[in-house]
């Protein structure tokens, strides 16, 4: 469904409790979307293995300009994830990941990548 629509550019899913295989239900259906620009997963803890799966999925992916992970307990390896995604996706310019527990490691993992 997700990955075939060529209308939605934005899923708020604020609060919905989708857990991390929610999160993961939700990068397979948008590894071949083409049209979202913002995703918004405030607060559904997705946990590392929810964070690696969009990781994954984003690492592919060139219209997502706005990722937010506030609150979602992703922790370092999920940071460490996200970080190297980055390498591969130059689109993706702003990405909210406060009061994750990110840790030393997954700190500067991120910091790497921005340097």
């Amino acid at each position: 469904m997700l990955s075939d629509n060529s209308t939605l550019t934005k899923i708020n899913l604020y609060r919905n409790k989708i857990g991390p295989n929610g999160a993961i239900a939700l990068a397979g259906m948008l590894s071949n979307n083409s049209t979202l620009t913002k995703l918004d997963l405030d607060t559904n803890k997705i946990g590392p293995n929810g964070a690696i799966a969009l990781a994954g999925m984003l690492s592919d992916n060139s219209t997502l300009t706005t990722l937010n992970l506030y609150d979602n307990k992703i922790g370092p390896n999920g940071a460490i994830a996200l970080a190297g995604m980055l390498s591969d996706n130059s689109t993706l310019t702003k990405i909210n990941l406060y009061r994750n527990k990110i840790g030393p490691n997954g700190a500067i993992a991120l910091a790497g990548m921005l340097s």
